[in-house]
Order: structure tokens, then sequence, then C-alpha cells
């Protein structure tokens, strides 16, 4: 009996390093919470069906969310931070301010989960379960979440700057953009496709409408209603980015991007002569295809440098850090 015990103990020992072991090279697990805090899933997929339920829209910026929180120093919640005496958070720059949405729905699924499981998961996997369960509930794909991720306690406004293409890329600019972060030209197309939902500000795509020759004359005319050429002038006025679905995750988007119905700059460059032609058509004929292709590119989005073992902390809340 005590060789059987002294088994037990040599056998939990190795399964422990091997797990610590897997934690400190960042490698994620689906099944990361599910003894510590089993009922994970369908407390952040209630408060999202709320969320969603009181605003279609709010899907897509949750999604963005996590975009945005992964393109700087990887998916570990820093967007979410705000600002202290010790650093400028991300919320505030360019590419974020005025336009990013959703913290408050963040908030509310922490406190939620706080309820059940204090002090376990992260703010970063909370907003990568979020960003799934908004595509499922607009009618988009499902797939399995890696999990295990830590929160920063800190951010960075200046790599918020630099490192998220903006909406006036070119082709080439995606393309890089999207390399330094360990995603290929293939990845980028698909997850381009996330605009198949939401609004974009005019300010953002103004100078596609006016100025771009690669443009639907009458889609431009309609868009220029809402949009005044003069810089400053409704600057905050919504488009969809998908006029035909906004509020359905499908693969419309890429249909409107053959007949040079983009609504952003970068948008149409994905079908502008150029290398990822032949995907997009492919796309905008197979929602299927896109739909794999675009769950695959969301999984490897989500291992974008990942915190996990020791390194950062599980925020109580996702907007400070602890202490």
């Amino acid at each position: 009996m005590a060789k059987f015990s002294n088994g037990c103990v040599v056998v939990a020992l190795i399964c422990f390093l091997a797990l610590l072991s897997r934690t400190a090279d960042g490698q994620l697990s689906s099944t990361f919470y599910s003894s510590t805090c089993p009922n994970l899933q369908s407390i952040v997929r209630s408060a999202m069906r709320q969320a969603v339920n009181r605003e279609k829209r709010m899907g897509a910026s949750i999604l963005r969310l996590f975009f945005h929180d992964c393109f700087v120093n990887g998916c570990d919640g820093s967007i979410l931070l705000d600002d202290t005496s010790s650093f400028t958070g991300e919320k505030t720059a360019g590419p974020n301010n005025n336009s990013v949405r959703g913290y408050d729905v963040i908030d509310t699924i922490k406190t939620n989960v706080e309820s059940a499981c204090p002090s376990v998961v992260s703010c970063a996997d909370i907003v990568a379960l979020a960003a799934r369960d908004s595509v499922v509930l607009l009618g988009g794909p499902t797939w399995t979440v890696q999990l295990g991720r830590r929160d920063a306690t800190t951010a960075s406004f200046s790599t918020a700057n630099s490192d998220l293409p903006s909406p006036a890329s070119s082709l080439s600019q995606l393309i890089s953009a999207f390399s330094n972060k360990g995603l290929n030209a293939r990845d980028m197309t698909a997850l381009s496709g996330s605009h198949t939902i939401g609004q974009a500000r005019c300010v953002t795509f103004r100078a596609h409408i006016y100025n771009d020759t690669d443009i639907d004359s009458a889609f431009a005319t309609q868009r220029q209603r809402n949009c005044p050429s003069a810089s400053g002038s409704g600057d905050d006025n919504l488009a969809p980015l998908d006029l035909q679905t906004p509020v359905v995750f499908d693969n419309d988007y890429y249909k409107n991007l053959v007949v040079r119905r983009g609504l952003l700059h970068s948008d149409q460059e994905l079908f502008n002569n150029g290398s990822q032609d032949s995907l997009v058509r492919q796309y905008s004929n197979n929602n299927a295809a896109f739909s794999s292709d675009f769950t695959a590119a969301m999984i490897k989005m989500g291992n974008i440098s990942p915190l996990t073992g020791t390194s950062g902390e599980i925020r109580v809340n996702c907007r400070k850090v602890n202490g």
C-alpha cells in the first residue's frame, strides 16, 4: 500500500511538472479552467447573449476589442487598463480612441465570473471567449478557445499606435503588419472577414469614398450622403462595414469586395488586382471555406504572446492592476 501511495505521489508530481512546464512554455489549453471554474463558458455566453440582444453591434465591438488587444504585446488584456500615474494605457491611442467599445460588457462578465470563481479567470481569457461568442451569436462559426492566459500589469500607448493596422493601409502594409504577429496573408484575409459585421466612422473611410478609384461609383455616392468631404464634419457618423447584412456573420463582406463595395481603403485592397484576389473570390463563393479559415486564424491570433505560468497576474478588476 505504501508503494502504491508513493507511486501515486510520483505520478502526480510528474503530471504537475508537465503542467507547469506547459504553462511556462506559453501552451494554452481548452480545459484550463475545467476544475477551477467549470461554468466559465456558460457564464460568458449568457452575458454576451444579453449584450448582443440589447445591441447587435456589440458583437462586432467585442470581436474588435480582442483583435486590438492581441496586436499590442499579445493577448494579455492590456487594452482594458485605464491610465495610471506610471503609464498611459491603450484606450486613447489613435486606433482605439472614441472607437473601441465594449469595456463595460467585459466588466459585467468579469463581475459575474468573479462571483462564481474568485481570482481564477483572467480578463484576457474572458475577452477571448466573449469574442468567440460574439461571432456565434451573430450566426457565425464556433471554435474551441484555448485558455490559460494571464493579464498584463502594464499597457503600451506607443505600441497601440504603431502596431495596429490603419484603415488607410495598402495590401503590402497589411501583410507586413500581420506577418509581424506570426499571421500569414491567408490569415490576414480571413480575419479581415470580421468586417462582415459592425460599423465604421466616417473619418476612417472618407478618403476612400472621395479619393479612391477602386470603388463602385454608386456605392461611393451613397456613402457620401452621410459622410461630408470636409475633415472634421461628421467624423463620427457611422456606416455599416457590410452593406448587405451588417449584423449577420457571413461571407457577404467578400461579395462586396468583388463588386468594389468595400467600405475602407484597407478592405478594398484585398481585392484590387493583388495577391489576395483569388482568395477573396473563393471566400465570396464559399462561406464554409471562409468559416474554416477564419476560425483557424482566430485560434492562431489568440496564441500571440500570451502571458502564462507566473507571468502577469489574474486581475480582479479588468481596468486596473491588483493591489
